[in-house]
């Protein structure tokens, strides 16, 4: 169904005054919170992120925060913020649409993948992230569904989305709030300590693991126990998941799964790793285990659940969490049975974004 989109952009954000009357709505719904739409001139297509004004009811930084940030960034590998218009009720985003679908579903749906294969997406993602670190933008918020691909082309470029929780370095004081998706943020921010971009190399990390095995370093049922094995960094490149990928992978993601975020790898060295600027990346098959895996691990409709950061922090209190971190990273318990790690059941760690609300 095509609609006009008039009365709804009324003037732009900008200052702007425009005739506004410029898109036709492709698909819509009731409660649509983005939509596919066509530029009537050019025939163009974009995506338009629609935002209601209710919702943003005392949230107004978190959106100035996200736009400022879109506004100041152009790379090939970030979903690009074309336009903003809004009308009394609504805040609409004119965003470049991205076609190509989520990087797992693309990993699951394809016959034959490699070491070399995730280097490649992994590399991208670094030349992006490299990118913001230099223009002084945290991400905070890197997760595989928040990895695009731009075409359905074989070939097609990864793009990086929603920077609803990023931040500006040196705008608002240090960043100490805890807010990310708890399965991929670095120890420091669960040990409410101030961080750093370093917390964007981390998640890096976590994504590449994921991508060569097919399952999380962290998992458990149980958010404190989860929340312990992070700050303890307790994860293992288990057997049989790992017996055919190269010790030079392992390197990677090690120097980004550092828990000294001083020790960590920044996005410059990390590009540097021969695993990604070499020639260590093995070419063997692992499409089958790793894809299994996935399925098994990520099931589609639990990775958008609501998770709440208040919820986090109250919940790391009620279980004396954050008063006893300090000790429990010293101790040296038994390491988990690696299939607790990767569970067999198809279940997902609770992690989609947290709360903009908490995120400053």
């Amino acid at each position: 169904v095509y609609f006009d989109l008039v009365a709804a952009c009324v003037r732009a954000v900008t200052g702007r005054v425009r005739d506004c009357s410029y898109y036709l709505f492709k698909e819509s719904g009731a409660f649509s919170e983005v939509v596919m739409a066509q530029e009537k001139v050019t025939g163009k297509m974009v995506a338009i992120k629609c935002i209601p004004k209710k919702a943003l009811k005392g949230k107004e930084t978190s959106i100035e925060n996200e736009i400022a940030v879109l506004r100041k960034i152009k790379h090939e590998n970030i979903v690009a913020l074309e336009d903003i218009y809004e009308s009394s009720n609504h805040l609409y985003l004119i965003m470049q649409l991205v076609s190509g679908g989520e990087l797992f579903d693309r990993i699951v749906e394809k016959g034959f993948y490699t070491e070399m294969d995730a280097s490649r997406l992994i590399r991208q993602v670094l030349d992006a992230v490299n990118y913001l670190h230099s223009m002084a933008i945290v991400h905070r918020d890197l997760k595989p569904e928040n990895l695009l691909y731009f075409s359905p082309d074989d070939d097609s470029k990864i793009m990086i989305s929603d920077f609803g929780l990023s931040k500006m370095e040196g705008t608002g004081g240090v960043m100490a709030t805890a807010c990310g998706t708890p399965g991929y943020v670095a120890p420091e921010v669960l040990a409410q300590k101030p961080y750093s971009k370093a917390v964007d190399c981390w998640s890096i990390g976590v994504i590449a693991y994921i991508l060569l095995c097919g399952y999380p370093p962290f998992y458990d049922e149980n958010d404190s126990k989860l929340f312990e094995q992070i700050l303890k960094v307790d994860y293992e490149f288990d057997a049989p998941y790992w017996d055919d990928i190269s010790d030079s992978a392992k390197d990677f993601i090690s120097s980004l799964m550092e828990k000294d975020p001083e020790k960590r790898f920044t996005c410059d060295q990390a590009l540097e790793h021969p695993w990604i600027a070499g020639d260590t990346a093995l070419c063997k098959n692992i499409h089958e285990s790793v894809s299994r895996q996935m399925r098994k691990n990520f099931a589609k409709s639990k990775w958008r659940q609501a998770f709440n950061a208040t919820a986090v922090i109250r919940h790391m209190r009620r279980l004396q969490l954050g008063s006893s971190f300090g000790s429990s990273i010293q101790s040296t318990n038994s390491v988990p049975n690696p299939q607790s790690r990767a569970p067999a059941k198809s279940q997902s760690v609770d992690c989609a974004p947290l709360s903009l609300k908490n995120c400053e």
